[in-house]
C-alpha cells in the first residue's frame, strides 16, 4: 500500500462542473447505475440502450462494460475470487470518478458477490453520490439459450472453470433498487423503467420519461368523474380553448399536466422553454383566458368543470389565477404589439386573466 499520500480537494464544485456539461437547472446529476446479473442476462444490451437514450436527450452518460474493461484497465486480472474482487473494486473507483464529474456512470458487470456490490455502494454514497443497484433478472435457462459467446457451452464441457451460475456462485441482490425482467420485457420497456427510477430519485426530470403524459380519465373512473363534473361550478370555454384541452389531454404538451401556471407561462414567454422539470422547449403559451367576473366567481373553488357547447369536457383542479399580460405576450411571440396584426388583434380582445390548473 502506498504511503505518504495526501488527497487534495479541487476548486471546482459539482454544480459548477455540471453547468459546464449541460446539466438541468436544478444542478448536478452524476450517479452510478450498476447493472448486475448472470452472463447472457442482457446487461450489456440494456446498458448501451440506456446510454444511447440519455445521451440522445442531452444527459452525459457513459457505459463501463465488463468485457471492455478487461481489454484495458483490468486486462491483468483473471477470474479467481480475488481477481473478481479487485475487478469490481477498480471499476467502482472509476465509476465514482465519472459520477463525480457529473456523468451518469452505467456499469455492466456480473459482479456475483453481494459484498463487492455493497462496497461499491458505500464508496459512492460516502462521497455523496447516488448509487442504484439494478438486478437484470433472467433465468439461467434463458441465458444458456442465448449464449451468444458460447461460454455456457464451454463451462458445461469443463473447458471454462469457475463460471458464474455453473460452478461458481452468483449471489442475487436482496434489496436491489430495481429488478429488470429482461427475459419478459423488451429492451425499451427495461430502459423506460430505469428512466422512471432516475426521475423518481431526482436524477432526471419528468420530461425525460419515455411515455407522453396523457390526461384522460381512466376507464373505471369515467362515470364517477361525470357525476362529479355535474356538481362542480362551470366555466364555458371557446372552440380554441377546447382544442387546447385536447392537446393537453393527448399528452402533446408533456410535461404540462394542465394549462400553464404563472411561472411556466413566464418561462415560456421569456425563455421559450420550461425550466422547472429540466429544460423543455416550449415556445407557445398554453393558457386559459377568463374574465374578471369568472375569476371572482371561481377563484376560491378547488375544482370546476369546463363546458363547451353545453357538454362537460374536463375538470380542472387547484386553479391559480394571474394576469394575462397580453401586451407582454404578443411582444415576445410576434416581436410587435401592433393591433393591426390579425393574430394580435384577436389576442388583445381576450379576457384579462388566466387560470392555470391540473386537468382531468
Amino acid at each position: 500500500m502506498a504511503t505518504n499520500i495526501h488527497a487534495t480537494l479541487g476548486h471546482v464544485t459539482r454544480n459548477r462542473r455540471g453547468q459546464v456539461i449541460g446539466q438541468r437547472a436544478g444542478g448536478f446529476r452524476g450517479c452510478c447505475v450498476w447493472l448486475t446479473g448472470l452472463s447472457g442476462a442482457g446487461k450489456t444490451t440494456l446498458s448501451f440502450a440506456l446510454e444511447d437514450y440519455l445521451v440522445g436527450r442531452g444527459v452525459p452518460a457513459y457505459t463501463l462494460d465488463g468485457d471492455n474493461i478487461r481489454t484495458g484497465l483490468n486486462k491483468n486480472l483473471g477470474f479467481t475470487p480475488e481477481d473478481r474482487e479487485e475487478n469490481i473494486r477498480r471499476i467502482s473507483e472509476v465509476a465514482k470518478l465519472f459520477a463525480d464529474g457529473g456523468i451518469v456512470a452505467i456499469t455492466s458487470f456480473i459482479s456475483p458477490f453481494a459484498r463487492d456490490r455493497q462496497q461499491a455502494r458505500v464508496l459512492h454514497e460516502s462521497a455523496g453520490l447516488s448509487f442504484f443497484e439494478l438486478f437484470v433478472d433472467s433465468p439461467i435457462e434463458v441465458c444458456e439459450q442465448r449464449d451468444v459467446k458460447g461460454l455456457y457451452r464451454k463451462a458445461r464441457a469443463g473447458i471454462i472453470k469457475g463460471f458464474t451460475g455453473i460452478d461458481s456462485v452468483y449471489e442475487k441482490p436482496d434489496h436491489p433498487d430495481l429488478v429488470l425482467k429482461s427475459s419478459e420485457w423488451t429492451v425499451s420497456e427495461c430502459v423506460e423503467k430505469v428512466v422512471s427510477l432516475l426521475v423518481k430519485q431526482g436524477i432526471l426530470s419528468v420530461a425525460m420519461c419515455i411515455n407522453i403524459m396523457e390526461l384522460f380519465v381512466p376507464g373505471d373512473r369515467v362515470e364517477a368523474m361525470k357525476a362529479e363534473a355535474e356538481d362542480l361550478p362551470k366555466l364555458n370555454i371557446t372552440l380554441v380553448d377546447c382544442q387546447w384541452v385536447q392537446v393537453l389531454s393527448e399528452g402533446w404538451a408533456t410535461p404540462l399536466t394542465g394549462f400553464m401556471r404563472e411561472s411556466e407561462y413566464l418561462q415560456c414567454l421569456h425563455f421559450g422553454c420550461l425550466l422547472d422539470e429540466g429544460v423543455v422547449n416550449l415556445t407557445v403559451p398554453i393558457v386559459l383566458p377568463v374574465s374578471s367576473e369568472d375569476k371572482e366567481r371561481l377563484e376560491h373553488a378547488m375544482a370546476f368543470t369546463l363546458v363547451y357547447e353545453g357538454k362537460n369536457v374536463a375538470i380542472l383542479r387547484h386553479p391559480e389565477f394571474h394576469a394575462h399580460r397580453k401586451e407582454e405576450r404578443v411582444s415576445h411571440v410576434w416581436g410587435t404589439s401592433n393591433p393591426r396584426h390579425p393574430h394580435i388583434k384577436v389576442l388583445l380582445l381576450f379576457n384579462p386573466h388566466h387560470t392555470d390548473t391540473s386537468q382531468h
